[in-house]
């Protein structure tokens, strides 16, 4: 069967197949700068072919359901943002808390991020902050910025009056019933982000 001449096509059907081979999301300033219109875009999402994750994010309705829309969303509108804290323990398995915020870390003389959905808690962090420790995942085929689990640790004692000590402590323990546990990196980050000796206590039972 020979295929349609794109010639032939519809704008919105141009348009979802230029979206599908760019992995089936697009941003409106990626759609535009691929020369998709926005009345194709809208045609599109008006018509139920593609589902608005957030504003000015799009995806196409017939893909598989995503496994961590939340993350996922705000990746592709944040990109400069990490995620952080509360959201960063969920990633790696090191807390039973479910953060009803996707906590992410930016630098502290960017732009704050402007995004309705999902909810986000901004921490605006200092260079060395914001910049070590950071891991890329891939999460439904999308690069996602993560701390490591050594920097959310150590973050996490540096933000211990606002994520709370019982959360830091369950971290820890969880962290000590893990594979490939780096104590040497915990103590490394710690001492470039002041929090050497509030930390050094509590990781005797690491070692």
């Amino acid at each position: 069967m020979n295929k349609p001449n794109p010639k032939q096509l519809s704008a919105p059907d141009r348009a979802a197949i230029i979206i599908r081979q760019h992995g089936g999301m697009i941003r409106m300033a990626d759609a535009i700068r691929l020369g998709i219109s926005r009345n194709a875009l809208y045609s599109l999402r008006d018509t139920g072919r593609l589902e608005q994750l957030a504003r000015g994010l799009y995806r196409l309705a017939d893909m598989p359901p995503l496994g961590s829309p939340d993350l996922v969303t705000v990746a592709q509108k944040v990109p400069h943002g990490v995620i952080y804290l509360l959201s960063a323990l969920a990633f790696h398995e090191l807390t039973t808390q479910i953060p009803h915020e996707v906590w992410i870390a930016v630098p502290r003389n960017s732009e704050p991020p402007r995004l309705t959905y999902p909810p986000i808690r901004v921490a605006r962090l200092r260079d060395v902050a914001y910049r070590i420790g950071i891991e890329k995942h891939r999460v439904d085929d999308i690069d996602v910025r993560i701390y490591c689990r050594e920097k959310t640790i150590v973050d996490c004692f540096c933000r211990r009056n606002e994520v709370g000590i019982d959360v830091v402590v369950e971290s820890v323990k969880a962290y000590r019933s893990q594979q490939n546990r780096n104590v040497d990196l915990i103590m490394e980050y710690a001492k470039q982000l002041r929090a050497a000796s509030a930390i050094r206590p509590y990781l005797e039972a690491l070692v």
